[in-house]
């Protein structure tokens, strides 16, 4: 019995020691120190995935996390190190691949379906994608009229297959101008090789570079606080793939758009763009905002629980007395997701509007005290990045696209969602 209990003793041991190691293991990878990435897939919300080893990073920023833990059935094959490619399927044409995410390892293919894995998987690669060969680099997919036929580019070392989705053959070709591809990935109808942690963007069907490639993936895929000595600040916010915090204008139609530990000003009238630390131009709020919205000349800026009034002006000036709490000032309590203000845009010259989830609230900002006032329901979106408002009317960011209405109450009120802008090429006139 004592040698049983020693046995059960040991093997707990164990298996605490192993977890510890993996959680040590995600602690060490930092996607900010440079990592290159085994592969990169879009899930069926927009999501990249960016694999290393047996963990994943979600999305722009956030910490690593194991594999198993959204596909569990890939922790049977640990010993293979890595995933070697991995790709969304999105043709709606081809109704039984749809949406479905493929994982290439070693000689194997999986295929997941809303994170479960499919009936038969895994299976060998030249079963479900004949010709194409094993321990691959990359694979993407590319639409029509992206490709000639609804396609998936397979990289391997020097060559590249497109592998066409209806008819199953593959054309191998040779791409002279971009460098070997360690993963590769399809967002915003743009495709980027990565190689290392630097990414080129490539025309899918010629494999052609151009412009000023290759350039730093953290830069633009990343949310890092540091970047590059190399890196042009100015062109790394505006073509930058992370979602905004937060944006605004103020009296003059400046606008200002922040970002983790940045932010972009676009002046009114000659469309110069600045970029630069939050902390070099509000250096009490140091970095990260939650909303902004601009009022009565002043930038009214909150961060976590405590409201910031800046006067506007060549060096932006700290009110007096701020910062102070939200709820005191603006009679809203709890995480606040969103403001804005539209001026004499139908809602009043002294409303202020603030999102919470899927949830929207009025402020009188002539009241006192200020209450929230009006709530009601959002129908189109569970959650909002940012807005601005202004005589054109709203303007809706969500991730890297923006919607626009022409009030308040249309967004409010709309079932049905109004044509989809990027917020990189439209905003800021980046032109990747």
């Amino acid at each position: 019995m004592k040698l049983l209990a020693h046995i059960l003793g040991l093997c707990l041991a164990l298996a605490l020691a192993l977890a510890d190691m993996q959680g040590h293991a995600a602690d060490i990878l930092d996607r900010c120190q440079g990592l290159e990435m085994d592969a990169v897939a879009v899930n069926e919300l927009g999501i990249p995935y960016f694999f290393k080893g047996d963990h994943l990073f979600k999305g722009f920023h956030g910490k690593a996390e194991l594999s198993n833990g959204s596909f569990a059935e890939l922790d049977d094959h640990h010993h293979l190190g890595h995933v070697d490619a991995a790709f969304r399927m999105h043709y709606e044409d081809n109704a039984a691949d749809h949406d479905h995410m493929f994982f290439f390892l070693d000689t194997k293919v999986f295929s997941y379906y809303q994170h479960k894995l499919e009936d038969g998987y895994p299976k060998n690669i030249s079963e479900v994608f004949p010709g194409i060969p094993d321990h691959l680099d990359a694979a993407v997919e590319c639409p029509k009229p992206e490709c000639e036929e609804d396609s998936v580019i397979f990289f391997k070392g020097d060559d590249i297959y497109h592998y066409n989705v209806r008819t199953k053959a593959v054309d191998k070709k040779e791409f002279k101008s971009m460098p070997n591809c360690t993963s590769a990935f399809r967002f915003m109808e743009h495709f980027y090789c990565f190689h290392g942690h630097m990414f080129s963007k490539f025309d899918p069907k010629t494999g052609e570079v151009h412009g000023k490639y290759p350039k730093e993936a953290r830069d633009y895929f990343m949310r890092c606080s540091k970047f590059s000595d190399d890196s042009d600040h100015v062109e790394r916010e505006r073509c930058s793939r992370v979602h905004l915090d937060a944006a605004t204008s103020d009296h003059a139609g400046n606008m200002y758009a922040f970002r983790d530990h940045h932010f972009l000003r676009k002046d009114e009238g000659n469309d110069t763009l600045t970029a630069d630390t939050i902390e070099s131009a509000f250096k009490e709020l140091h970095s990260e905002v939650d909303a902004v919205f601009s009022y009565d000349d002043h930038l009214y800026m909150i961060k976590e629980e405590h409201l910031y009034v800046y006067k506007v002006g060549e060096n932006h000036t700290l009110v007096d007395g701020y910062p102070k709490p939200v709820k005191e000032e603006l009679g809203i309590e709890g995480h606040i997701d969103v403001a804005f203000m539209c001026g004499d845009g139908g809602d009043g010259p002294h409303i202020a509007h603030f999102i919470k989830g899927d949830h929207i609230y009025d402020v009188d900002m002539k009241a006192s005290p200020r209450v929230a006032s009006n709530e009601r329901p959002i129908a189109l979106f569970k959650n909002v990045d940012t807005a601005m408002c202004g005589p054109a009317g709203l303007k809706v960011i969500v991730g890297n696209h923006f919607y626009h209405f022409e009030s308040v109450m249309l967004f409010v009120a709309s079932k049905a969602l109004p044509e989809q802008h990027k917020v990189s090429l439209e905003l800021f006139g980046c032109d990747h």
